[in-house]
C-alpha cells in the first residue's frame, strides 16, 4: 500500500488515481496519521484479521508458499 501526505495527494491526484486504477491502494496521511484510503472499485473492504483468517484457511491448498511470499505476490 502506498502512503502519501495530503498535500502530495492534492498535487498528484491524477497520478494517484491512475495507480489506483491499476490495482494499487493509496493511504492519505495528515500529520503522519492515516485519514483516508483510496481503493480500486470492486475491492471489498475487509479487516486485516478477516483477510489473514481467509489466507490461513486457504493455505492448505496453496502449497509451500509462506504468508510473506503470498503478501508480496499480492502487491504486484
Amino acid at each position: 500500500m502506498k502512503r502519501v501526505g495530503s498535500f502530495e495527494a492534492k498535487t498528484y491526484l491524477s497520478r494517484l488515481l491512475r495507480e489506483v486504477e491499476s490495482g494499487e491502494t493509496v493511504e492519505i496521511l495528515r500529520n503522519g496519521h492515516a485519514i483516508a484510503r483510496i481503493v480500486p472499485v470492486g475491492v471489498e473492504a475487509k479487516s486485516p484479521r478477516e483477510a489473514m483468517q481467509r489466507l490461513l484457511t486457504s493455505r492448505a491448498t496453496l502449497g509451500e508458499l509462506s504468508v510473506q511470499q503470498l503478501r508480496d505476490e499480492g502487491r504486484r
